[in-house]
C-alpha cells in the first residue's frame, strides 16, 4: 500500500461516503474505490462496511485506520522537517511538557535569542500522557515532567515502553499554592488533613485520568472537592479568588506572584523534575542550547527553593 492510499482511506473515513472524499479531494470516486480495494485484499481486512445509508468502518477498519493516521502523520513531519531544507529549517524546536513556568520561560529566552532569525518554535503545556507520546513520536524534541516515589513505578514502565530516557533537573518539597487571604496562608507549614475542607485544583489529564498520571503529588488521597483545569492562567486565578488549592514544587511562575502564597506541605514524598529524550534520537544543537537555558533557570529556582 502507497501513502497516497492510506490518504484517500483517511479522507473517506473522516467524510462519511467516498463521493463526498472525491469531490474534497478532487479525484475520482472510482480512483477512492480502488484504494480501498487494494488495501482491503493487501490486508485481509474488510475496512468499511456498506448499506443504503453509506458507509461505516468496521471494526477492523477502524484498528487499521489508527495505524494509517499514524504513518502519514510521520511522513508529514518527517517531510516538513526535511524537505527544502535551509537555515530557518535548521531551526526548528520543539517543547511539550507538563505545565512549569521555568519551561516557558527558557523558551520565551531562546525566542527572544533568535528574534531577528527565521525558525520554527513550538512549546505545548499539556497533559502527562501527550509529553511522553510527543516525544515518542519525534513530534517533541524533549518533554518535561516529574517523578516520585508514588509514579515512578508507572511512569517509569511508560518512559520504558515508549523508548524513552529521563535526566533530573531537581528535587523539590512538594508545596501548597493558596490565596494569600487563605487561612493557610500564614502558616509555616500544612498538614494533609487540614487540606481536606478546601477544593482541590489539578490539571485534567483527559482518558488517561489516574493518580499516576496527575501533575499534583498526592492526587491519591482523597478529596470531596476538586475542580479541573487545563491551563495555568485558570488555575492562578482559581487560586487568587477563592479558597482552593493546588499542589506543586513550590515555585510561583510570573503571573501567580500577585495574591498567592507558597506554603511547604508535611510530606515525605519528593517532586523529581526532569526532561524525557527518545533514546533513538540525538539532540540538535539548539535542544542542547535550551536545556542549558532550561538549567540556568532552574539553578536560579533552586536557590530560590533554598529560601522558602
Amino acid at each position: 500500500m502507497t501513502l497516497q492510499q492510506l490518504r484517500y482511506l483517511i479522507a473517506i473515513a473522516n467524510h462519511g461516503s467516498i463521493s463526498a472524499a472525491a469531490h474534497t479531494l478532487y479525484v475520482s470516486q472510482s480512483s477512492l474505490s480502488v484504494a480501498v480495494r487494494d488495501i482491503e485484499r493487501e490486508t485481509g481486512v474488510t475496512i468499511f462496511e456498506r448499506s443504503n445509508r453509506g458507509i461505516t468502518l468496521t471494526r477492523d477498519g477502524m484498528e487499521l485506520l489508527g495505524y494509517a493516521r499514524q504513518v502519514v502523520e510521520q511522513a508529514d513531519l518527517m517531510e516538513e522537517r526535511y524537505s527544502g531544507r535551509s537555515e530557518r529549517a535548521d531551526r526548528r524546536l520543539a517543547i511539550t511538557s507538563q505545565h512549569y513556568a521555568f519551561v516557558v520561560e527558557a523558551f520565551l529566552e531562546m525566542v527572544e535569542q533568535y528574534e531577528g532569525d527565521g525558525y520554527n518554535f513550538s512549546l505545548r503545556e499539556t497533559r502527562t500522557s501527550e509529553v511522553i507520546e510527543d516525544v515518542r513520536d519525534f513530534r517533541s524534541d524533549l518533554g518535561v515532567l516529574y517523578l516520585s516515589t508514588f509514579n515512578e513505578s508507572v511512569i517509569g514502565h511508560a518512559l520504558e515502553d515508549a523508548n524513552l530516557s529521563f535526566t533530573q533537573l531537581f528535587c523539590a518539597q512538594p508545596h501548597v499554592f493558596v490565596s494569600e487571604h487563605h487561612p493557610l496562608a500564614s502558616r509555616a507549614e500544612v498538614t494533609v488533613e487540614e487540606l481536606a475542607d478546601y477544593p482541590r485544583y489539578a490539571f485534567e489529564q483527559g482518558t488517561n485520568n489516574s493518580f499516576f498520571y496527575a501533575e499534583e503529588p498526592l492526587a491519591e488521597l482523597p478529596h470531596d472537592k476538586c475542580i479541573s483545569v487545563s491551563d495555568r492562567g485558570t488555575l492562578s486565578n482559581l487560586l487568587a479568588h477563592h479558597n482552593g488549592y493546588t499542589v506543586s514544587t513550590g515555585v510561583l511562575s510570573s503571573e501567580m506572584y500577585t495574591g498567592i502564597a507558597s506554603v511547604p506541605l508535611a510530606t515525605k514524598e519528593i517532586m523529581r523534575v526532569g526532561y524525557i529524550v527518545h533514546n533513538e534520537r540525538q539532540l540538535s544543537e539548539l535542544a542542547e542550547h535550551y536545556l542549558e537555558k532550561l538549567s540556568l533557570f532552574v539553578e536560579g529556582y533552586q536557590i530560590g527553593l533554598a529560601g522558602l
